[in-house]
């Protein structure tokens, strides 16, 4: 995340109330910062945060009833925490701050160089943290059924019937148990929508179901095909071995011979 971009969420947590201005005046100023709320006291924040999420907190430590380290101590819990920045008049708690895993510590008051400073920190970490979340978040099924002409009439295909692909110029051959299908599209393009879902390119010219392998054999001049019940399969020298390695990947995990 760069300055212009969406920008950061901010809450900022400070019981003096002249304090609590000048940091949010500060926050405001940033190309980095999207939205600043403020929270007289811990509590208040809690409820805040409760209610919408944020991206960073700057938090204040000395507060009277819950104060910032014990509020940052609840807030790592979160299934999502905020980033924590600790604003402080003393640097006596420096090494609870960072413990507690805040990525920085600033000392009042704030000057302008010294929060830009917090907020590359902040800005790094939460793109980190969204890119974290986004490899983990599950993908939606792509393309999961293929629409095919045929006479004026369309008719899907569903990725689980067909048991290999076969490229076709700017088309590609969808051979099913029904009969082979034409869709117009590039075979790089199907791979890149069905290679997740249980399919292996093979060759240049050819995707695979896996759970559609029935075994592996040589060809008359050394070279590797897959069998499947409509017919066999070329496997690439470079694919070879990948394609062994998923294969074995699968039948561990009892995903093979479900057609």
């Amino acid at each position: 995340m760069t300055a212009g971009s969406t920008g950061v969420r901010v809450l900022a947590v400070d019981d003096v109330r002249a304090a609590l201005d000048e940091l949010c005046r500060l926050l405001r100023a940033s190309p980095d910062v999207a939205q600043v709320r403020a929270a007289p006291d811990a509590v208040s924040a809690l409820k805040v945060i409760q209610a919408e999420p944020f991206d960073a907190v700057f938090l204040d430590i000395s507060m009277p009833g819950l104060n910032g380290l014990e509020l940052a101590s609840l807030l790592a819990k979160l299934s999502d925490p905020p980033v924590i920045v600790f604003v402080t008049a003393y640097d006596g708690h420096a090494v609870s701050a960072y413990g507690i895993g805040a990525v920085d510590y600033l000392l009042k008051p704030v000057r302008a160089e010294r929060l830009a400073d917090a907020l590359t920190r902040v800005v790094r970490a939460t793109a980190a943290r969204r890119a974290t979340v986004a490899e983990t978040a599950p993908r939606p099924d792509a393309m999961p059924a293929l629409p095919v002409e045929t006479d004026g009439r369309t008719r899907y295909v569903r990725r689980a019937e067909v048991k290999f692909a076969e490229a076709h110029g700017d088309y590609v051959r969808l051979h099913t148990s029904t009969g082979v299908h034409l869709v117009r599209m590039p075979i790089s393009r199907l791979q890149e929508y069905w290679e997740g879902s249980g399919f292996a390119r093979v060759h240049r010219g050819f995707l695979v179901a896996l759970d559609a392998v029935r075994e592996l054999r040589s060809d008359s001049v050394g070279g590797m095909l897959a069998h499947t019940d409509l017919g066999d399969v070329p496997v690439s020298r470079r694919h070879a071995r990948e394609l062994r390695e998923r294969l074995l990947r699968a039948a561990q995990r009892g995903e093979l011979g479900k057609r």
